[in-house]
Protein backbone atom coordinates (compact mmCIF):
# COMPACT_ATOMS: atom_id res chain seq x y z
CA UNK A 1 0.00 0.00 0.00
CA UNK A 2 2.89 2.37 0.80
CA UNK A 3 4.53 1.55 -2.49
CA UNK A 4 1.39 2.43 -4.37
CA UNK A 5 1.22 5.78 -2.55
CA UNK A 6 4.83 6.57 -3.48
CA UNK A 7 4.17 5.77 -7.12
CA UNK A 8 1.18 8.11 -7.14
CA UNK A 9 3.27 10.88 -5.57
CA UNK A 10 6.06 10.46 -8.13
CA UNK A 11 3.52 10.48 -10.95
CA UNK A 12 1.90 13.75 -9.92
CA UNK A 13 5.20 15.46 -9.07
CA UNK A 14 6.60 14.53 -12.49
CA UNK A 15 3.53 16.01 -14.17
CA UNK A 16 3.81 19.16 -12.06
CA UNK A 17 7.49 19.59 -12.96
CA UNK A 18 6.70 19.17 -16.65
CA UNK A 19 3.95 21.76 -16.42
CA UNK A 20 6.25 24.15 -14.57
CA UNK A 21 8.93 23.84 -17.25
CA UNK A 22 6.43 24.54 -20.02
CA UNK A 23 5.12 27.63 -18.27
CA UNK A 24 8.60 28.97 -17.54
CA UNK A 25 9.70 28.31 -21.13
CA UNK A 26 6.69 30.24 -22.35
CA UNK A 27 7.60 33.22 -20.18
CA UNK A 28 11.19 33.16 -21.46
CA UNK A 29 10.10 33.01 -25.11
CA UNK A 30 7.66 35.83 -24.49
CA UNK A 31 10.45 38.07 -23.23
CA UNK A 32 12.84 36.94 -25.97
CA UNK A 33 10.63 37.53 -29.04
CA UNK A 34 10.96 41.31 -29.51
CA UNK A 35 14.70 41.61 -28.63
CA UNK A 36 15.43 38.64 -30.90
CA UNK A 37 13.91 40.34 -33.96
CA UNK A 38 15.65 43.66 -33.27
CA UNK A 39 18.99 41.94 -32.65
CA UNK A 40 18.59 39.86 -35.82
CA UNK A 41 18.03 42.98 -37.97
CA UNK A 42 21.02 44.76 -36.43
CA UNK A 43 23.13 41.61 -36.76
CA UNK A 44 22.23 41.20 -40.44
CA UNK A 45 23.34 44.76 -41.15
CA UNK A 46 26.57 44.17 -39.24
CA UNK A 47 27.19 40.95 -41.19
CA UNK A 48 26.70 42.68 -44.54
CA UNK A 49 29.07 45.52 -43.61
CA UNK A 50 31.67 43.13 -42.21
CA UNK A 51 31.56 40.92 -45.30
CA UNK A 52 31.93 44.03 -47.48
CA UNK A 53 34.91 45.38 -45.55
CA UNK A 54 36.52 41.97 -44.90
CA UNK A 55 35.73 39.73 -47.89
CA UNK A 56 38.48 37.26 -46.93
CA UNK A 57 37.15 36.62 -43.40
CA UNK A 58 36.23 32.93 -42.81
CA UNK A 59 32.60 31.94 -42.27
CA UNK A 60 33.43 30.46 -38.85
CA UNK A 61 33.96 34.00 -37.53
CA UNK A 62 30.43 35.02 -38.46
CA UNK A 63 28.84 31.83 -37.13
CA UNK A 64 30.72 32.14 -33.84
CA UNK A 65 29.72 35.78 -33.52
CA UNK A 66 26.04 34.98 -34.12
CA UNK A 67 26.09 32.17 -31.56
CA UNK A 68 27.75 34.36 -28.96
CA UNK A 69 25.27 37.23 -29.40
CA UNK A 70 22.27 34.90 -29.23
CA UNK A 71 23.61 33.22 -26.11
CA UNK A 72 24.12 36.58 -24.40
CA UNK A 73 20.64 37.73 -25.44
CA UNK A 74 19.08 34.51 -24.14
CA UNK A 75 20.81 34.86 -20.78
CA UNK A 76 19.64 38.46 -20.36
CA UNK A 77 16.03 37.67 -21.23
CA UNK A 78 16.06 34.60 -18.92
CA UNK A 79 17.14 36.78 -16.01
CA UNK A 80 14.30 39.19 -16.83
CA UNK A 81 11.64 36.45 -17.26
CA UNK A 82 12.51 34.47 -14.11
CA UNK A 83 10.43 36.89 -12.04
CA UNK A 84 7.36 35.28 -13.59
CA UNK A 85 8.52 31.67 -13.35
CA UNK A 86 6.10 29.16 -11.82
CA UNK A 87 7.13 26.93 -8.91
CA UNK A 88 6.26 23.24 -8.40
CA UNK A 89 3.49 23.99 -5.89
CA UNK A 90 1.94 26.56 -8.22
CA UNK A 91 1.93 24.01 -11.04
CA UNK A 92 0.13 21.47 -8.79
CA UNK A 93 -2.52 24.04 -7.98
CA UNK A 94 -2.88 24.73 -11.73
CA UNK A 95 -3.29 20.97 -12.44
CA UNK A 96 -5.86 20.31 -9.72
CA UNK A 97 -7.81 23.43 -10.73
CA UNK A 98 -7.92 22.39 -14.38
CA UNK A 99 -8.69 18.69 -13.68
CA UNK A 100 -11.09 19.56 -10.79
CA UNK A 101 -9.27 17.44 -8.20
CA UNK A 102 -10.60 19.65 -5.36
CA UNK A 103 -7.24 20.41 -3.75
CA UNK A 104 -6.32 16.72 -3.61
CA UNK A 105 -2.75 17.33 -4.77
CA UNK A 106 -2.17 20.24 -2.38
CA UNK A 107 -3.53 18.18 0.52
CA UNK A 108 -1.37 15.20 -0.39
CA UNK A 109 1.68 17.47 -0.73
CA UNK A 110 0.91 18.80 2.79
CA UNK A 111 0.58 15.19 4.14
CA UNK A 112 -3.02 15.48 5.27
CA UNK A 113 -4.46 13.26 2.49
CA UNK A 114 -3.26 10.40 0.32
CA UNK A 115 -2.08 11.01 -3.22
CA UNK A 116 -4.87 10.44 -5.72
CA UNK A 117 -4.42 7.70 -8.31
CA UNK A 118 -3.30 8.67 -11.86
CA UNK A 119 -6.02 9.92 -14.17
CA UNK A 120 -6.41 8.50 -17.71
CA UNK A 121 -6.43 12.02 -19.24
CA UNK A 122 -4.02 14.68 -18.15
CA UNK A 123 -4.83 18.36 -18.80
CA UNK A 124 -2.49 21.03 -17.37
CA UNK A 125 -4.68 23.82 -18.74
CA UNK A 126 -2.05 25.39 -21.06
CA UNK A 127 -1.58 25.23 -24.84
CA UNK A 128 1.21 26.47 -27.10
CA UNK A 129 0.34 29.44 -29.34
CA UNK A 130 2.41 28.31 -32.33
CA UNK A 131 2.01 31.37 -34.57
CA UNK A 132 3.15 33.67 -31.78
CA UNK A 133 6.00 31.30 -30.97
CA UNK A 134 7.33 30.57 -34.47
CA UNK A 135 6.92 33.91 -36.30
CA UNK A 136 9.59 35.86 -34.35
CA UNK A 137 11.96 32.87 -34.32
CA UNK A 138 11.65 32.11 -38.04
CA UNK A 139 11.81 35.82 -38.90
CA UNK A 140 15.06 36.21 -36.99
CA UNK A 141 16.54 33.16 -38.73
CA UNK A 142 15.57 34.49 -42.16
CA UNK A 143 17.07 37.93 -41.48
CA UNK A 144 20.31 36.43 -40.19
CA UNK A 145 20.49 34.12 -43.22
CA UNK A 146 20.18 37.14 -45.50
CA UNK A 147 23.07 38.86 -43.76
CA UNK A 148 25.15 35.68 -43.85
CA UNK A 149 24.53 34.26 -47.32
CA UNK A 150 23.36 37.07 -49.64
CA UNK A 151 26.19 37.91 -52.10
CA UNK A 152 27.93 41.18 -51.29
CA UNK A 153 30.52 42.87 -53.48
CA UNK A 154 33.78 43.78 -51.80
CA UNK A 155 34.45 47.42 -51.03
CA UNK A 156 35.77 49.22 -54.07
CA UNK A 157 39.31 50.53 -54.00
CA UNK A 158 39.60 54.14 -53.09
CA UNK A 159 40.18 56.17 -56.25
CA UNK A 160 42.25 58.67 -54.33
CA UNK A 161 44.94 56.26 -53.28
CA UNK A 162 48.28 58.01 -53.33
CA UNK A 163 50.56 56.64 -56.01
CA UNK A 164 54.17 56.30 -55.01
CA UNK A 165 56.82 58.44 -56.69
CA UNK A 166 57.86 57.30 -60.14
CA UNK A 167 61.52 57.41 -59.14
CA UNK A 168 60.98 54.46 -56.80
CA UNK A 169 59.43 52.42 -59.60
CA UNK A 170 62.29 53.37 -61.93
CA UNK A 171 64.93 52.30 -59.40
CA UNK A 172 63.15 49.01 -58.68
CA UNK A 173 62.81 48.34 -62.40
CA UNK A 174 66.55 48.86 -62.81
CA UNK A 175 67.31 46.59 -59.88
CA UNK A 176 65.08 43.83 -61.25
CA UNK A 177 66.73 44.12 -64.65
CA UNK A 178 70.20 43.95 -63.11
CA UNK A 179 69.17 40.92 -61.06
CA UNK A 180 67.78 39.19 -64.14
CA UNK A 181 70.90 39.89 -66.22
CA UNK A 182 73.22 38.99 -63.31
CA UNK A 183 75.78 41.65 -64.26
CA UNK A 184 76.08 43.42 -60.87
CA UNK A 185 77.13 42.33 -57.41
CA UNK A 186 74.12 41.41 -55.23
CA UNK A 187 75.35 43.55 -52.33
CA UNK A 188 74.55 46.77 -54.18
CA UNK A 189 71.12 45.50 -55.26
CA UNK A 190 70.14 44.52 -51.71
CA UNK A 191 71.33 47.85 -50.31
CA UNK A 192 69.35 49.84 -52.88
CA UNK A 193 66.19 47.80 -52.29
CA UNK A 194 66.53 48.38 -48.57
CA UNK A 195 66.83 52.15 -49.05
CA UNK A 196 63.77 52.24 -51.32
CA UNK A 197 61.80 50.18 -48.78
CA UNK A 198 62.75 52.64 -46.05
CA UNK A 199 61.32 55.50 -48.12
CA UNK A 200 58.16 53.50 -48.83
CA UNK A 201 57.72 52.65 -45.14
CA UNK A 202 56.78 56.28 -44.43
CA UNK A 203 53.19 57.36 -44.13
CA UNK A 204 51.58 57.92 -47.51
CA UNK A 205 50.97 61.58 -46.75
CA UNK A 206 54.75 61.99 -46.25
CA UNK A 207 55.78 60.37 -49.55
CA UNK A 208 55.76 63.71 -51.35
CA UNK A 209 57.04 65.84 -48.50
CA UNK A 210 60.10 68.02 -49.04
CA UNK A 211 62.43 65.72 -47.11
CA UNK A 212 61.14 62.58 -48.79
CA UNK A 213 61.42 64.04 -52.28
CA UNK A 214 64.90 65.31 -51.50
CA UNK A 215 65.98 61.87 -50.29
CA UNK A 216 64.39 60.27 -53.36
CA UNK A 217 66.16 62.66 -55.69
CA UNK A 218 69.49 62.00 -53.98
CA UNK A 219 68.98 58.24 -54.21
CA UNK A 220 67.98 58.48 -57.86
CA UNK A 221 70.99 60.61 -58.77
CA UNK A 222 73.33 58.31 -56.85
CA UNK A 223 71.93 55.25 -58.61
CA UNK A 224 72.14 56.89 -62.03
CA UNK A 225 75.68 58.04 -61.29
CA UNK A 226 76.70 54.47 -60.47
CA UNK A 227 75.14 53.20 -63.69
CA UNK A 228 76.96 55.84 -65.74
CA UNK A 229 80.24 55.14 -63.96
CA UNK A 230 80.12 51.39 -64.56
CA UNK A 231 79.06 51.96 -68.15
CA UNK A 232 81.91 54.41 -68.69
CA UNK A 233 84.56 52.19 -67.12
CA UNK A 234 83.37 49.07 -68.94
CA UNK A 235 83.42 50.90 -72.25
CA UNK A 236 86.86 52.22 -71.43
CA UNK A 237 88.12 48.72 -70.58
CA UNK A 238 86.59 47.30 -73.76
CA UNK A 239 88.28 49.92 -75.90
CA UNK A 240 91.62 49.48 -74.14
CA UNK A 241 91.48 45.72 -74.64
CA UNK A 242 90.61 46.07 -78.31
CA UNK A 243 93.40 48.58 -78.87
CA UNK A 244 95.83 46.32 -77.03
CA UNK A 245 95.16 43.54 -79.50
CA UNK A 246 95.79 45.89 -82.40
CA UNK A 247 98.96 47.34 -80.88
CA UNK A 248 100.28 43.87 -80.03
CA UNK A 249 100.24 42.92 -83.70
CA UNK A 250 101.99 46.21 -84.56
CA UNK A 251 104.63 45.71 -81.86
CA UNK A 252 104.40 49.27 -80.50
CA UNK A 253 105.59 49.00 -76.89
CA UNK A 254 104.78 52.58 -75.97
CA UNK A 255 101.15 52.22 -77.03
CA UNK A 256 100.87 48.89 -75.26
CA UNK A 257 102.16 50.40 -72.03
CA UNK A 258 99.74 53.34 -72.32
CA UNK A 259 96.76 51.08 -73.09
CA UNK A 260 97.67 48.70 -70.26
CA UNK A 261 97.71 51.63 -67.88
CA UNK A 262 94.34 52.78 -69.19
CA UNK A 263 92.90 49.29 -68.69
CA UNK A 264 94.21 49.22 -65.10
CA UNK A 265 92.60 52.60 -64.42
CA UNK A 266 89.29 51.37 -65.78
CA UNK A 267 89.53 48.26 -63.59
CA UNK A 268 90.34 50.42 -60.59
CA UNK A 269 87.30 52.57 -61.35
CA UNK A 270 85.07 49.50 -61.47
CA UNK A 271 86.26 48.40 -58.03
CA UNK A 272 86.03 51.76 -56.26
CA UNK A 273 82.32 52.52 -56.65
CA UNK A 274 79.33 51.16 -54.77
CA UNK A 275 78.10 49.25 -57.83
CA UNK A 276 80.53 46.59 -58.95
CA UNK A 277 80.32 44.01 -61.74
CA UNK A 278 79.33 40.50 -60.73
CA UNK A 279 82.15 38.63 -58.93
CA UNK A 280 82.79 36.25 -61.83
CA UNK A 281 83.38 39.04 -64.37
CA UNK A 282 85.37 41.10 -61.89
CA UNK A 283 87.70 38.17 -61.15
CA UNK A 284 88.28 37.64 -64.86
CA UNK A 285 89.14 41.33 -65.28
CA UNK A 286 91.53 41.19 -62.32
CA UNK A 287 93.18 38.07 -63.70
CA UNK A 288 93.65 39.68 -67.11
CA UNK A 289 97.22 40.94 -67.60
CA UNK A 290 97.51 43.36 -70.52
CA UNK A 291 101.24 42.64 -70.77
CA UNK A 292 100.57 38.95 -71.31
CA UNK A 293 97.72 39.32 -73.77
CA UNK A 294 99.15 36.65 -76.02
CA UNK A 295 98.87 34.00 -73.31
CA UNK A 296 95.07 34.08 -73.42
CA UNK A 297 93.29 31.74 -75.79
CA UNK A 298 90.80 33.18 -78.29
CA UNK A 299 87.97 31.56 -76.30
CA UNK A 300 89.05 33.28 -73.08
CA UNK A 301 89.34 36.63 -74.84
CA UNK A 302 85.92 36.22 -76.39
CA UNK A 303 84.34 35.27 -73.04
CA UNK A 304 85.86 38.33 -71.41
CA UNK A 305 84.66 40.57 -74.23
CA UNK A 306 81.17 39.07 -74.14
CA UNK A 307 80.93 39.57 -70.37
CA UNK A 308 81.97 43.22 -70.58
CA UNK A 309 79.67 43.84 -73.55
CA UNK A 310 76.68 42.28 -71.78
CA UNK A 311 77.26 44.39 -68.67
CA UNK A 312 77.85 47.56 -70.69
CA UNK A 313 74.71 46.99 -72.79
CA UNK A 314 72.66 46.52 -69.62
CA UNK A 315 74.00 49.81 -68.24
CA UNK A 316 73.33 51.67 -71.47
CA UNK A 317 69.79 50.31 -71.61
CA UNK A 318 69.02 51.57 -68.10
CA UNK A 319 70.65 54.93 -68.62
CA UNK A 320 68.42 55.52 -71.65
CA UNK A 321 65.30 53.97 -70.13
CA UNK A 322 62.49 56.46 -69.79
CA UNK A 323 63.95 58.91 -72.30
CA UNK A 324 61.34 59.34 -75.00
CA UNK A 325 62.33 59.57 -78.61
CA UNK A 326 61.87 62.87 -80.25
CA UNK A 327 62.29 64.98 -77.12
CA UNK A 328 64.25 67.54 -79.12
CA UNK A 329 61.64 68.17 -81.81
CA UNK A 330 63.05 71.53 -82.92
CA UNK A 331 65.23 69.83 -85.54
CA UNK A 332 62.15 68.22 -87.05
CA UNK A 333 60.39 71.58 -87.24
CA UNK A 334 63.39 73.31 -88.71
CA UNK A 335 63.92 70.59 -91.30
CA UNK A 336 67.11 69.23 -92.70
CA UNK A 337 69.17 72.31 -93.49
CA UNK A 338 72.38 72.01 -95.41
CA UNK A 339 74.44 75.02 -96.36
CA UNK A 340 77.75 76.69 -96.42
CA UNK A 341 79.12 79.22 -93.98
CA UNK A 342 77.47 82.11 -95.84
CA UNK A 343 73.99 80.71 -95.33
CA UNK A 344 73.33 80.12 -99.01
CA UNK A 345 70.88 77.29 -99.35
CA UNK A 346 68.26 75.57 -101.35
CA UNK A 347 64.66 76.11 -100.34
CA UNK A 348 61.74 73.75 -100.71
CA UNK A 349 59.60 76.17 -102.74
CA UNK A 350 59.55 77.02 -106.35
CA UNK A 351 60.62 80.25 -107.96
CA UNK A 352 63.41 82.65 -107.35
CA UNK A 353 63.70 84.86 -104.35
CA UNK A 354 65.63 85.71 -101.25
CA UNK A 355 64.89 83.15 -98.57
CA UNK A 356 64.91 84.33 -94.95
CA UNK A 357 66.52 82.23 -92.28
CA UNK A 358 66.73 82.61 -88.52
CA UNK A 359 69.90 84.47 -87.64
CA UNK A 360 70.75 85.39 -91.23
CA UNK A 361 69.63 85.47 -94.84
CA UNK A 362 69.69 82.35 -96.98
CA UNK A 363 69.95 82.91 -100.72
CA UNK A 364 68.41 80.06 -102.65
CA UNK A 365 65.35 78.70 -104.33
CA UNK A 366 62.14 79.74 -102.68
CA UNK A 367 58.81 81.24 -103.61
CA UNK A 368 58.47 84.71 -105.01
CA UNK A 369 58.00 86.15 -101.54
CA UNK A 370 61.31 84.75 -100.39
CA UNK A 371 59.79 82.06 -98.15
CA UNK A 372 61.17 78.56 -97.95
CA UNK A 373 63.86 76.52 -96.17
CA UNK A 374 67.32 78.00 -96.59
CA UNK A 375 70.71 76.49 -95.97
CA UNK A 376 71.90 77.29 -92.49
CA UNK A 377 75.30 78.18 -91.18
CA UNK A 378 76.89 77.84 -87.73
CA UNK A 379 77.35 81.59 -87.35
CA UNK A 380 74.02 82.64 -88.83
CA UNK A 381 71.25 80.20 -88.10
CA UNK A 382 69.38 77.16 -89.42
CA UNK A 383 67.78 79.06 -92.28
CA UNK A 384 64.31 77.61 -91.76
CA UNK A 385 61.11 78.88 -93.31
CA UNK A 386 59.53 81.62 -91.12
CA UNK A 387 56.09 80.42 -92.18
CA UNK A 388 56.83 76.82 -91.21
CA UNK A 389 53.60 76.39 -89.24
CA UNK A 390 51.38 77.75 -92.01
CA UNK A 391 50.26 81.00 -93.51
CA UNK A 392 49.70 83.74 -90.97
CA UNK A 393 46.37 85.51 -90.82
CA UNK A 394 46.19 89.25 -91.24
CA UNK A 395 46.46 91.07 -87.97
CA UNK A 396 43.28 92.69 -86.76
CA UNK A 397 43.22 96.44 -86.30
CA UNK A 398 43.76 96.72 -82.58
CA UNK A 399 44.25 99.71 -80.34
CA UNK A 400 41.45 101.91 -81.78
CA UNK A 401 38.59 102.02 -79.31
CA UNK A 402 35.16 102.87 -80.73
CA UNK A 403 31.98 103.33 -78.80
CA UNK A 404 28.73 101.63 -79.74
CA UNK A 405 25.68 103.85 -79.88
CA UNK A 406 22.29 102.24 -79.32
CA UNK A 407 19.70 103.58 -81.74
CA UNK A 408 16.76 101.46 -80.63
CA UNK A 409 15.68 102.28 -77.06
CA UNK A 410 12.47 100.27 -77.21
CA UNK A 411 14.00 97.42 -75.19
CA UNK A 412 15.73 99.60 -72.62
CA UNK A 413 15.03 98.85 -68.98
CA UNK A 414 15.18 101.11 -65.93
CA UNK A 415 18.79 101.59 -64.88
CA UNK A 416 20.32 101.25 -68.38
CA UNK A 417 22.97 103.81 -69.27
CA UNK A 418 21.64 105.99 -72.08
CA UNK A 419 24.15 108.85 -72.39
CA UNK A 420 27.36 110.25 -70.95
CA UNK A 421 28.34 113.91 -71.18
CA UNK A 422 30.85 116.23 -69.58
CA UNK A 423 29.52 119.01 -67.35
CA UNK A 424 30.59 121.61 -64.80
CA UNK A 425 29.15 122.57 -61.47
CA UNK A 426 27.11 125.80 -61.43
CA UNK A 427 28.69 127.58 -58.45
CA UNK A 428 27.11 130.76 -57.06
CA UNK A 429 30.01 133.13 -56.36
CA UNK A 430 27.93 136.12 -55.16
CA UNK A 431 28.38 137.12 -51.46
CA UNK A 432 25.68 135.92 -49.12
CA UNK A 433 24.08 137.81 -46.26
CA UNK A 434 24.09 136.26 -42.82
CA UNK A 435 20.72 136.46 -41.14
CA UNK A 436 20.75 136.74 -37.39
CA UNK A 437 18.04 137.49 -34.94
CA UNK A 438 15.45 138.09 -37.64
CA UNK A 439 17.40 140.80 -39.51
CA UNK A 440 20.13 140.97 -42.14
CA UNK A 441 23.57 142.15 -41.10
CA UNK A 442 25.87 144.11 -43.35
CA UNK A 443 28.83 142.44 -44.98
CA UNK A 444 31.79 142.14 -42.71
CA UNK A 445 35.08 143.87 -43.29
CA UNK A 446 38.66 143.05 -42.33
CA UNK A 447 38.94 140.52 -39.53
CA UNK A 448 35.19 140.34 -39.10
CA UNK A 449 34.88 138.90 -42.59
CA UNK A 450 36.62 135.63 -41.59
CA UNK A 451 35.08 135.27 -38.15
CA UNK A 452 32.33 132.67 -37.84
CA UNK A 453 30.25 131.42 -35.00
CA UNK A 454 32.15 128.15 -35.09
CA UNK A 455 35.32 129.78 -33.64
CA UNK A 456 35.84 129.80 -29.91
CA UNK A 457 37.06 133.03 -28.17
CA UNK A 458 40.76 132.09 -28.29
CA UNK A 459 40.53 131.37 -32.00
CA UNK A 460 38.67 134.63 -32.62
CA UNK A 461 41.39 136.52 -30.75
CA UNK A 462 44.11 134.90 -32.86
CA UNK A 463 42.28 135.77 -36.07
CA UNK A 464 41.87 139.42 -35.03
CA UNK A 465 45.57 139.60 -34.26
CA UNK A 466 46.49 138.99 -37.89
CA UNK A 467 43.45 140.50 -39.59
CA UNK A 468 42.72 143.98 -38.26
CA UNK A 469 39.55 145.79 -39.10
Amino acid sequence: MAKSSDENRDHWIALAEKTSRRVNLGWWLERLAAPLVVTAIAGACALLLTRREMPEAPASWFIGGIAGVLALLGLITWLIARRHFESLDQSMVRIEATMRLRNALSAAQAGVAPWPPPQPLFDPGIRWNWPRLLVPTLGALVVLSVGLFVPVSAKSIDKHVVDEPQAWKKIESDLNKLTQDAVVDETYLEDMRKRVDELRAQKQEDWFSHSSLEATDTLKKSHQSEIDRVDRELTRAQKAMGDLEKSASAGNQADQSRLANEFDQALQGLQNGAMKPNPALLEKLKAFDPKNLGQLSPEQKQQLKDGMKKAADAMKGMSKQGEGEGDDWSDQLLGDCKGDKDGNGKGSGKGSGKGSGQGGDGQGDGDQNGNGNGEGAPTRGPGHDPNLLGKQHDKSATGALAGLEAKDLSNATPGDLLQLQDGQHDVDTSPSNVTRGGHTDALGAGGNRVLTDSLDPSEQKAMKKYFSE
